[in-house]
């Protein structure tokens, strides 16, 4: 009996049944699936581009011509000698040459099983790749230097994609933030919309506890109550889908990472994602029940001052 009375005093106006308790939740939940979603994609593209990037700012690429011709200088090869002397140079580190393996599997997305065998159907230069350990060397200067002792040597390097993977990251990420905003816009206008339809449905009652002297700050609290409790439950049910999903796309798209680290594989794919992604949940619900309490009080306090 005192926990009837108790409900009777909480919901003074009849907002349970004004305010149904299906709809507004789903809503919310898809919303915030969508942002979990959005926010995952800005993280993602930020780890990508950091991963690339480390190997990418200093990385260069030497392509050698006729590679098996005599070198003009030397009793070498054009490759061997070009080689040899980014070995020699200093300021740079780790110089090789892929191997015929390595270039058949770099081709094999556009050649498919014609580079495959180390046979390829086409004949490639020679490719060197190289570490700059001194900030940002001209790709111009070192390709003059090198053909002088291989004419016709081309010099790649990674900064110029460093610069384009930056921009792609920074377009992601402003991205993610505008759908971050477009969700929040449009969970606080469902929860507006049912906020009026309650009000449309209880407008006699409001009307008469209004006219008694009810201040506009009490019914504006029953229902922004409501709406933040209906809306807390729909970032809630959102959050807690979006780990699993999130888990299983990362788990496919860790191929990209050239060398996932054997920590993340020893624990569960959920608690593989970032700290920000695992407690969506949490920060889901405390987002949708502000935007709900929010929306609701704008709302009704905006009805009320009509009636005035």
């Amino acid at each position: 009996m005192a926990r009837r009375r108790h409900a009777s005093r909480a919901d003074r106006i009849g907002l349970r049944a004004a305010m149904a308790d299906r709809l507004l939740p789903f809503v919310v939940a898809a919303m915030s699936f969508l942002a979990a979603l959005a926010l995952a994609g800005s993280i993602a593209a930020g780890t990508l581009a950091t991963h690339w990037l480390s190997g990418a700012q200093g990385l260069m690429t030497i392509e050698v011509g006729s590679p098996s011709a005599p070198a003009i200088a030397g009793n070498t090869s054009r490759a061997d000698a070009v080689l040899r002397q980014m070995k020699a140079m200093p300021g740079f580190s780790d110089a090789r040459r892929l191997s015929d393996a390595e270039l058949s599997d770099v081709l094999k997305p556009w050649l498919g099983s014609a580079a495959s065998g180390n046979n390829l159907p086409i004949a490639l230069p020679a490719v060197i790749v190289v570490h700059a350990e001194t900030g940002s060397v001209d790709a111009a200067t070192l390709a003059k230097t090198l053909d002088k002792t291989a004419p016709g040597t081309l010099v790649d390097s990674g900064s110029r994609w460093a610069g384009r993977i930056a921009e792609l990251t920074d377009s992601i990420r402003a991205s993610a933030a505008a759908v971050l905003v477009i969700v929040a816009l449009v969970a606080a206008s469902v929860v507006a919309v049912a906020v009026r339809a309650g009000l449309a449905q209880r407008r006699e009652a409001i009307e008469i506890i209004h006219g008694l002297g009810a201040l506009d700050s009490d019914i504006a609290n029953q229902f922004a109550g409501r709406a933040m409790r209906l809306a807390g439950l729909g970032g809630l049910i959102g959050g807690l889908a979006a780990p699993p999903v999130l888990a299983w796309v990362g788990h496919l798209a860790a191929g990209l990472m050239i060398a996932p680290s054997s920590a993340t594989g020893a624990h569960s794919p959920i608690m593989a994602l970032p700290p920000v992604l695992v407690a969506t949940p949490l920060i889901f619900t405390i987002a949708a029940a502000v935007i709900g309490w929010i929306a609701a009080q704008v709302t009704v306090r905006g009805w009320l001052r009509q009636l005035t």
